[in-house]
């Protein structure tokens, strides 16, 4: 499948792989899950009318909307809408036909679609997470929390996060490779749109940040769905959560932040009619606030037991990230300083983010202050600063959507309705929170104050309605604009320099008649005939004018199935605690971590995950053999990896944030052992022997894949399909002492829910060894392929890219076995 169905046929949407179709898929399903946030806070607002609450919710009901709507604004709406335009505008602003990677493109978008229904029908299943949208330890786990959550609701919520950050970094690697090997020739990265620049920074934070997010994640379910006692030690446990959501929690702010400043920049650029003032000086800020929003993170942990000098540390460095952002305010304003202003909807909205900006982060230098956090952390000046900051964001991601929609739709809007909307948008805003600042003294996440607070809560409620009321207003100008709207020009905006204006409104599927250049210094394209256009030089690479010709496809059903598979596995998933707490029943008589009340089996559950895994099987394959291409551009700036081919590349990123994801991992059992006191732990391998037989197993391994890319560079089948046969084996053999090793520990009682000694042990070994079984089905799948259609004899860089995967699987190990069998 690659020709795509018309746009008003419902199996266009389930098969495009196109970047636009993708980008109004994210920019749809992310309104869908802000209405649905939205709505929940509406409830629990409505609910504050009156210290001790209005009756509307229980207090579990009131804590599931709480934690539930901070969960969709900060992950299901936030940042996808922002990926929305990036899907769309990126591969149009640096000269692209479309991302590196289609296919993953479009698995990205169906596992946050299915992430965030996971989330949605976890009420359904006895209750949703109630513990805040931060999860803190020991809430996050059975034991702690009402009954409710022990059912397979809570589960359902923290699988669809886990989903969720797959799909982060799925999609995080496509951007990365894209922005890095896709620009027009002589677009060179410092000249890239500052839209595009904020969303490269953003995706390499993504990349780390949303992997430490995963880990965590990961350890947070083997909690809930396995029994183990990451998080319901007694030692050390709330402060580990704390570090891992906190070294993604930080940057998060700054991730969903930058593409709005993106938008910030393009739109002041566009209707002050002048050029950013200070450009460089802007993206050396940016790059340096991307560094520094790793280095920050324990400032939302000054309560905890961390030392003094650590908080004063943090706190110098959190006042050190707020300088580069000093500048770019200043930026901004200079820029309106200089040029003349026109006040359309999307540059209304744009400067309301500044003012917002500016009053959240004022209101932020008070928590980085030790002394003050003392005082305000936990209470309601906290609620309103966040709020501040982030709504700031979403403020110029709806400026954003007012530019881009002519562009999008080729429809204009009406500015009568885009500036009514603005006005009760931001008056609605600053009645909802600024009173929260004056209440600050309530404790946030419940909804009990004094009665000296009610009428600021009032006010707040009151804000709230008419807050949710300017979403009406938006939806009903596009809906207008949408059916009576005048056709918009190719380029509406007098002033708008980026690509994306230079082609028709809405852009052609293949968005470029010729090849985009800047060679010359300014936009061009040349034809196939070579024959330049819009006054442009001739270029004659006849190689390049080949690959112009290739076709490009733009459809699979794959990613879809992949992604129904995914939601049924999960699904599953979320309902087997039941068993493993059966099961631990009658193997334990003190269970590590007691159910606060073990919801009753269902039958439903194991069939759903067996047929999950049925489907999964059967789409993977199917995604793996099918013939779909997606030419790399022939000619195109890739500069600092020119001699790294996209593919190898993307591999190479997406280790990167699986070292970060097996470092939080390892980084968890350090932490845990030096908490405990290192010589008191309880060493769990019952001898090293197995540990160093495996060494040398996965050791002799690596040197079978470098053997298979010899024969397969040599163009010798027997030769490849021996060594790669070798790898297969060898890694089953792993797998073998890895099971007899864990049959022993049963034998003697040990289970994973033993101790925390044996949660971490079990753990870590076995995520190592889900690699080792992915890596196993690869093996397979190759080998296959070479038996069937004599694969990789022509093209062996598969053969390289798993080669790889599989020398990091054998690196990991080496750390693994030192840790936990000779210490």
């Amino acid at each position: 499948m690659s020709d795509l169905p018309p746009m008003t046929s419902v199996k266009r949407w389930l098969v495009t792989t196109n970047h636009k179709d993708v980008g109004i898929l994210y920019l749809g399903t992310a309104l869908f899950f802000l209405l649905l946030g939205g709505i929940l806070a509406l409830l629990f607002r409505a609910h504050l009318w009156e210290s001790g609450g209005t009756g509307l919710l229980t207090g579990n009901e009131f804590n599931q909307a709480v934690t539930t709507h901070g969960l969709l604004m900060v992950f299901w709406f936030l940042s996808p809408f922002a990926a929305g335009f990036a899907n769309y505008f990126v591969p149009l602003q640096i000269g692209a036909k479309d991302l590196a990677f289609p296919r993953l493109n479009a698995l990205s978008y169906w596992f946050y679609l299915f992430s965030g229904i996971l989330l949605g029908i976890s009420f359904f299943q006895g209750g949703s997470l109630a513990g805040g949208w931060t999860m803190y330890a020991p809430l996050n786990v059975p034991t702690y929390t009402p009954a409710m959550e022990a059912t397979s609701g809570g589960n359902a919520a923290v699988l669809g996060l886990a989903l969720f950050v797959i799909s982060i970094t799925i999609g995080t690697v496509n951007f990365l490779v894209t922005i890095h090997r896709s620009r027009a020739e002589g677009l060179g990265l410092w000249n890239m749109p500052l839209f595009t620049w904020s969303w490269l920074l953003t995706v390499w934070m993504m990349l780390f940040a949303f992997a430490a997010l995963l880990a965590a994640a990961l350890l947070l379910l083997s909690d809930r769905l396995f029994l183990t006692q990451y998080f319901a030690s007694e030692q050390g446990s709330g402060l580990l959560w704390a570090h891992l959501f906190w070294f993604f929690g930080h940057p998060e702010v700054y991730i969903v932040f930058f593409p709005a400043l993106g938008i910030m920049f393009e739109t002041f650029q566009t209707f002050t009619g002048r050029r950013l003032v200070g450009r460089k000086w802007v993206i050396i800020s940016m790059v340096l606030v991307a560094v520094q929003s790793f280095l920050v993170w324990m400032h939302h942990m000054f309560l905890t037991t961390i030392n003094l000098e650590i908080t004063t540390l943090m706190m110098a460095t959190t006042i050190g990230i707020s300088l580069p952002f000093d500048l770019m305010v200043f930026a901004l304003i200079y820029t309106m300083v200089k040029g003349r202003v026109r006040f359309t909807t999307p540059f209304l909205f744009s400067l309301g983010a500044l003012v917002l900006f500016i009053l959240g982060g004022i209101t932020g230098v008070f928590l980085g202050a030790v002394v003050l956090d003392y005082e305000f952390r936990g209470t309601y000046w906290v609620v309103a600063h966040f709020h501040y900051v982030m709504v700031s964001g979403a403020t110029a991601l709806i400026g954003g959507l007012y530019y881009w929609w002519p562009k999008i739709t080729g429809k204009m809007y009406s500015e009568t309705l885009g500036k009514l909307n603005f006005a009760v948008f931001f008056v609605g805003f600053n009645l909802l929170y600024f009173p929260q600042f004056l209440a600050w003294e309530t404790p946030r996440r419940v909804f009990h104050f004094a009665d000296g607070m009610q009428i600021y809560h009032q006010i707040s409620t009151v804000g709230a309605f008419v807050f949710g009321a300017s979403f009406l207003i938006m939806f009903a100008t596009l809906v207008h604009s949408l059916l009576y709207g005048p056709d918009a020009p190719d380029n509406p905006w007098e002033f708008s320099r980026t690509a994306e204006w230079a082609i028709p409104s809405p852009p052609p599927l293949e968005n470029w008649d010729g090849r985009p250049s800047y060679a010359s210094g300014r936009l061009e394209f040349a034809n196939d005939s070579a024959a330049a256009t819009d006054g442009g030089v001739a270029h004659s690479e006849a190689s390049a004018t080949a690959h112009e010709e290739e076709h490009a496809d733009h459809a699979s059903i794959w990613p879809f199935g992949i992604g129904v598979a995914t939601f049924v596995f999960f699904i599953g998933l979320s309902g087997i605690t039941s068993y493993v707490f059966e099961y631990a029943q009658e193997r334990s008589e003190t269970l590590g971590q007691p159910l606060n009340a073990a919801p009753e089996p269902s039958v439903i559950y194991p069939i759903l995950t067996g047929l999950g895994l049925v489907l999964l099987a059967v789409t993977l394959f199917k995604f793996g053999v099918e013939e779909f291409n997606a030419p790399e551009m022939p000619v195109a700036e890739r500069w600092p990896f020119e001699g790294v081919g996209n593919t190898k590349f993307g591999v190479w990123v997406f280790l990167a944030s699986d070292v970060v994801v097996f470092g939080a991992i390892i980084g968890a059992y350090i932490f845990m052992r030096l908490h405990t006191g290192w010589t008191e732990w309880t060493t769990v391998p019952f001898a090293s022997w197995p540990g160093l037989l495996n060494t040398y197993v996965l050791l002799t391994s690596s040197f079978t894949v470098i053997l298979a890319l010899v024969f397969a560079e040599r163009q010798s089948k027997k030769g490849l399909l021996g060594a790669m046969g070798a790898t297969l084996l060898l890694a089953l053999t792993f797998m073998g002492v890895k099971a007899y090793e864990y049959g022993v520990k049963f034998s003697q009682g040990e289970y994973w829910w033993t101790g925390i000694e044996y949660s971490i042990y079990f753990v870590t070994t076995g995520l190592h060894a889900l690699h080792v079984i992915i890596g196993v089905l690869i093996a397979m799948f190759m080998i296959y392929r070479i038996v069937s259609i004599d694969a990789y004899l022509e093209d062996h860089r598969p053969v390289e890219f798993f080669g790889l995967y599989w020398h990091f699987v054998d690196i990991v190990w080496v750390f693994l076995f030192p840790l936990f069998y000779l210490m």
